[in-house]
């Protein structure tokens, strides 16, 4: 069944959330940016072109499907990857380009070969489907070189979304961590991919890893007969894209210095490190591809001190799309953040609900990620107290499903106050599960 995107030109919104009154001498500045992209199409303006009826806009997308020898134990692993990749290619749009790749310690082209990209439509998808048939289980894991090929593969087309998705039930343990870093800076910003683990020997903060530096999502199927509605789910997503390469550009004023810029919906993802300049004191912080969707993102300036009664624009935030010839395509939305010196106390000690909610949202992310490790490590009382303060956290902000599974990890004695006890056997899927979808955040309720 092909999944249609609507034919629209898409609308950018963008929301301010901050508390703009700082004390005498105060100079750190808070907001939380909150963008919305709404009525779907293509990149930004009036001018964009409105598709032909049922095509959204052009896309490529690369499968890339580990084939290593593990995939076979037990044997309904590598049949659940196939019945996934095929539920996948079932989901493509006609006119998409698309690729499948065989992963191993090598990467091959499963369909269409010969360094091409398919067009779907229903003879290919079944073309695809029948050479998913012979895909088996051998070989080890390198998968750098799966996301080279994809690179590749994807970059052969003229088209505006290019997307992958991996599926890995293994170690990459036929490659440097080295080599797998130079293919994702190789990779990134080309295009988006979304990284899945199946079953539990995999290594979480590689999968993580690659869903971060290419923008896309991570998460676990901790049981093969999960895939193909995953995958569905995944493709569903990826035809609904309709504008890529959107930056968050955020100038700011001389004398001012920005701290972070971290997404903080649905995920937490500093982009701090990830700023490219764009001209006077502004930066280009990368978000992706968009369909109909929003997101949260936390901006930290500091600002200089200034006397009571005096204000400055802090920060001015826009959407752009970067061009190949150095220019920028505006999206039309906009956001100040201002700062205003006051000697009302009530004013200025007052933390914006926004901000306070996401602080504690990303501190969750950090208490799991310590936790963990210190758990892994063997210091069991650091564990219980990280982890007693994430319980804390969780059971604060409403995020019911981080503290669900936070439950299959500690033994939650009193939630409020984050007193728990380490639970003496823990399945390595509840562990995996927990560690993946820690950075999964609950927005503020209004």
């Amino acid at each position: 069944m092909a999944i249609f995107a609507k034919s629209h030109v898409p609308q950018f919104s963008m929301d301010v959330y901050q508390n703009e009154y700082l004390p005498e001498g105060g100079r750190e500045v808070n907001a939380i940016v909150t963008v919305t992209s709404t009525g779907g199409g293509t990149a930004g303006s009036a001018a964009a072109p409105v598709y032909a009826r049922g095509q959204g806009p052009s896309a490529a997308v690369a499968l890339m499907v580990d084939c290593s020898g593990s995939m076979d134990y037990p044997p309904t692993k590598m049949r659940n990857a196939r019945d996934a990749t095929a539920a996948a290619i079932d989901t493509l749009r006609d006119g998409t380009h698309f690729a499948v790749i065989g992963g191993t310690h090598v990467a091959k082209e499963v369909y269409p070969g010969g360094g091409r990209l398919a067009v779907a439509d229903p003879a290919t998808r079944e073309q695809a489907k029948q050479a998913l048939r012979r895909l088996s289980a051998g070989g080890g894991t390198a998968i750098g070189t799966w996301l080279r090929l994809a690179d590749r593969l994807l970059n052969s087309a003229d088209v505006t979304i290019r997307h992958g998705i991996l599926l890995t039930d293994g170690r990459n343990e036929h490659e440097s961590p080295q080599d797998l870093r130079a293919a994702l800076d190789a990779c990134a910003g080309r295009f988006t991919c979304d990284a899945r683990g199946v079953g539990t020997d995999w290594e979480v903060k590689e999968v993580t890893g690659i869903a971060s530096a290419l923008l896309g999502t991570a998460d676990i199927v901790a049981d093969p007969a999960g895939l193909a509605a995953d995958f569905t789910r995944m493709m569903e997503t990826a035809m609904g894209k309709e504008v890529a390469d959107v930056s968050l550009r955020v100038w700011t004023p001389v004398g001012t210095a920005i701290r972070f810029v971290k997404q903080v919906a649905p995920t937490v993802e500093d982009l701090t490190a990830r700023r490219t300049e764009a001209g006077p004191r502004a930066g280009d912080y990368p978000t992706g591809s968009w369909g109909d969707e929003s997101r949260d993102y936390h901006l930290c300036v500091e600002v200089p001190a200034a006397g009571l009664g005096q204000e400055m624009l802090a920060a001015r935030v826009s959407l752009v799309v970067p061009q190949a010839d150095g220019s920028a395509q505006n999206l039309g939305a906009q956001g100040l953040v201002r700062a205003v010196w006051t000697d009302d106390m009530t004013a200025s000690t007052s933390i914006n609900p926004q901000v306070a909610h996401y602080t504690g949202q990303a501190e969750l992310a950090q208490a799991i990620k310590q936790g963990l490790d210190l758990r892994k490590a063997g210091d069991f009382d650091g564990a219980t107290a990280k982890l007693g303060r994430a319980v804390q956290l969780a059971n604060a902000s409403g995020n019911a499903d981080t503290a669900k599974l936070l439950a299959k990890v500690v033994d939650v004695v009193d939630a409020a106050t984050g007193t728990v006890r380490l639970k003496t056997k823990v399945a390595e899927a509840d562990e995996m599960t927990l560690e993946t979808r820690s950075t999964k955040t609950v927005r503020v309720k209004k």
